[in-house]
């Protein structure tokens, strides 16, 4: 069974500026004719990079709710220019809505099992993420989402 991670998606007040923002590095790398690739860096690499890498996502805390996730491809540990010991997180750029699932501040990523891991909305579900985003955060805080 895959395990999964949990991250703080700072700086994005939506999914939609979570996707924009990988558009974004996507076309300056093809521009830069470097790899096309996404991920996100790290300080603390993961010690379980085969249950990671055995299907599992990185899912997102924007602006308090778990509300999107993206598929891990792989995890590359670097060590920078400063000698500071890092991780790519290299993930698969769509980006998956997810049922809203509030969650506290915390600093870097932590462990998510897949029992815990809220559910893809789907396109059943397509409706709610055709949501305005403040629609949706105000459903959730209500506990309707």
């Amino acid at each position: 069974m895959a395990l999964n991670l949990i991250k703080l998606c700072v700086g994005c007040e939506s999914v939609e500026d979570l996707e924009e923002w990988i558009a974004m590095r996507l076309d300056q790398r093809r521009r830069a004719r470097e790899p096309v690739e996404q991920w996100h860096t790290t300080r603390m690499v993961p010690t379980r990079r085969t249950e990671l890498l055995d299907g599992g996502s990185l899912y997102w805390v924007i602006k308090g709710s778990v509300q999107c996730r993206q598929t891990l491809l792989d995890v590359r540990p670097f060590v920078d220019d400063e000698g500071i010991s890092r991780c790519h997180l290299v993930l698969h750029p769509e980006v998956v809505r997810t049922d809203w699932q509030p969650r506290r501040a915390f600093q870097g990523w932590r462990y998510l099992k897949p029992n815990e891991a809220p559910a893809d909305l789907g396109s059943a579900r397509a409706e709610i993420a055709a949501m305005p985003p403040k629609l949706r955060q105000e459903l959730a805080e209500l506990g309707l989402l």
